[in-house]
């Protein structure tokens, strides 16, 4: 699901928007087909859930009720698809620089920026020479290609996270944080809980940065170090 194209200096690695959008459209399609036979099913029970909407949705003659999931899951799948596309991470590598585009912005990193490169979890994360978190971005990108692509331009690799050992679980009141860090972390926390609030965790992310703070994530929990300022 990713194609590779020659730009001036570089190379850039992207998911395939076709890819994306057709496999969201098949599998918007497949669900709307399957609707029907849901419905059926739910009224065949003794006690069924959402009662009222099945038998609606069943009372609509055949073929025209499965033609019309079918066509309302693939729109579905449709406007999902788009919505994946906006959300993938391209990777512009150069001898000079890496840039990160994703969401209509893009993070470009010099290479005497860059300290290290490496993956943590299906996130693509880049440190300065003084531990400070650069980027960390979710990656879709086939992660063979990509190390290959960006050691092959000289930038480094690492296997895991240099500083893994370093991270702390956070807790309510954990001592040695700076000051503000700890409301921030809660706050984070509870932006985690609402997958709507996805832009607000970030956000919280990099006002941690700011306070020297790196945070890793293991499914709810969250990790932290603190990083040498000057």
């Amino acid at each position: 699901m990713e194609e590779a194209k020659k730009v001036r200096m570089g190379v850039e690695l992207a998911e395939s928007t076709w890819a994306i959008v057709l496999f969201c459209v098949a599998c918007g399609a497949v669900a709307g087909a399957l609707l029907p036979l849901l419905a059926r099913w739910l009224l065949s029970l003794p006690w069924a859930p959402l009662e009222g909407p099945a038998e609606l949705l069943t009372s609509i003659p055949e073929p025209a009720l499965t033609l019309g999931t079918v066509a309302v899951g693939a729109l579905a799948g449709l406007l999902l698809g788009f919505m994946a596309v906006h959300e993938s991470l391209s990777v512009n590598i150069s001898d000079t620089h890496v840039t990160l585009t994703i969401r209509d912005s893009a993070q470009s990193l010099a290479r005497e920026e860059i300290a290290t490169l490496f993956r943590d979890g299906k996130h693509l994360v880049a440190l300065a020479p003084d531990g400070m978190e650069l980027a960390r971005e979710h990656c879709g990108l086939p992660w063979h290609r990509l190390t290959g692509t960006l050691t092959a331009y000289g930038y480094p690799w690492a296997a895991e996270d240099p500083h893994r050992a370093d991270y702390r679980r956070w807790v309510p009141g954990t001592p040695g944080l700076p000051e503000g860090a700890d409301a921030l972390l809660r706050a984070r926390a509870q932006a985690r809980k609402n997958s709507d609030d996805a832009g607000d965790a970030r956000e919280l992310r990099g006002e941690l940065l700011r306070l020297g703070v790196v945070v890793r994530d293991e499914e709810k929990r969250q990790y932290w170090r603190l990083v040498a300022r000057d």
